[in-house]
């Protein structure tokens, strides 16, 4: 099984949206079973809130729903995870400086680097202060970078 966590500031738009995107994609590739997927934020502010409700609209819009709840990722969670996927630079320097290790360290990406066609160290931006259009391209960003995740995914583990 490989396991993967999206992860953004507080776990209620950018990486809830990674994450119900990829799992509709590994359900469609029938992947379930060697693929399993996560989400949480490097800030504790929301823990325990469901995904913000104009990501959820989105979701439902396009019929990939988006549910659970926040939660903080912890240096414990390295453990847990082969992937750890970050939406932007600035939370992937935050897991970057709580990785323990080098292994751990090495764990860490950015989203969009799985996306051929964004420029270098390119961010999920946070629709969380702009208007609805932010949270739709959000989710446009999400499915392309998660169908080159995918891609990744069965070239380095044969899934």
């Amino acid at each position: 099984m490989v396991r993967i966590c999206f992860v953004c500031l507080g776990n209620i738009c950018r990486s809830p949206t990674a994450e119900a995107v990829m799992r509709h994609l590994v359900a469609q590739a029938g992947l379930e079973k060697r693929i399993a997927v996560d989400s949480a934020g490097t800030g504790d502010w929301h823990v325990g809130d469901p995904p913000d409700r104009r990501a959820r609209a989105v979701g439902a819009k396009r019929g990939i729903p988006l549910s659970g709840t926040a939660r903080q990722f912890t240096p414990a969670d390295f453990a847990q995870y082969d992937h750890v996927i970050a939406m932007d630079r600035s939370n992937r320097d935050e897991l970057m400086r709580m990785a323990p290790a080098p292994a751990e360290k090495a764990k860490v990406r950015l989203l969009r680097s799985f996306d051929a066609s964004a420029p270098p160290d390119a961010d999920v931006p946070d629709p969380y202060y702009g208007g609805p259009g932010g949270f739709d391209e959000v989710f446009d960003i999400c499915e392309r970078a998660c169908r080159g995740l995918l891609d990744h995914l069965r070239q380095a583990h044969g899934a």
